[in-house]
């Protein structure tokens, strides 16, 4: 079974995004990518207009005043651990936009290639030098990797993600201790926290190539789609 962990926040750092990139869009579109799925939203510190298509939705929805993305994260990852092991939760934030059948996409890359995190995000700083903005590891605008076929797409093993991913719940068990170490602050670590899964733990990050989802900050779209039409 896959339970979306939505975060949605009035608060967070200013980026440039896309004028599609909104939170109701945002929410519009994960509510249809994910129809058939179990739902919880966290809602931090939302205005009236939020508020109104949550209730709308008729979503479980926890509101909460905590102010930061890494406590919300606990507040999400707390949720989670109640789960059966088996499960899968897809931790999503408000500023992502999906392709139809991501929910299949997930449960490929769990279930059928065993990977240990999933992430549907391509993310253009794979493509980057590290002096343009791009990955520390990523040097000649190239990740090291090793590419899979799965069911509906390729996978490729990657270094890191952002706080949008994908796990079995008995695994957050296993790695809880690394996790909430690297969310502690107000702000998540979410380099650090997967090099550190990967390193210490050997758990296999893997992303969707092209992506199945992308972040909205202008900069760092997923490449090779046309998001605006997947709304």
């Amino acid at each position: 079974m896959i339970h979306v962990i939505y975060r949605i926040s009035d608060l967070g750092y200013v980026k440039e995004k896309p004028s599609y990139i909104n939170h109701k869009n945002c929410f519009d579109n994960a509510n249809k990518v994910f129809k058939d799925v179990s739902w919880y939203v966290i809602a931090d510190n939302v205005n009236e207009d939020i508020k109104s298509f949550l209730i709308d939705s008729d979503k479980n929805v926890e509101y909460v005043n905590v102010g930061h993305g890494a406590g919300t994260f606990n507040v999400a990852l707390d949720f989670a651990l109640g789960l059966d092991d088996d499960d899968i939760v897809y931790f999503l934030e408000d500023d992502y936009l999906h392709k139809m059948n991501s929910d299949v996409i997930i449960d490929d890359g769990l279930n059928e290639l065993f990977f240990d995190y999933v992430s549907l995000y391509d993310h253009p700083d794979k493509y980057l030098n590290p002096y343009e903005g791009g990955n520390p590891f990523c040097a000649g605008k190239s990740e090291q990797s090793r590419v899979y076929l799965g069911l509906k797409c390729h996978w490729k093993l990657t270094n890191s993600t952002t706080m949008t991913f994908a796990s079995k719940i008995k695994t957050l068990k296993q790695d809880e201790d690394i996790i909430r170490h690297w969310t502690k602050d107000t702000h998540p670590h979410d380099f650090q926290m997967f090099q550190d899964l990967i390193q210490k733990k050997g758990r296999r990050l893997a992303s969707t190539i092209p992506g199945y989802a992308t972040h909205g900050e202008t900069k760092y779209l997923s490449p090779l789609t046309q998001w605006e039409k997947e709304l």
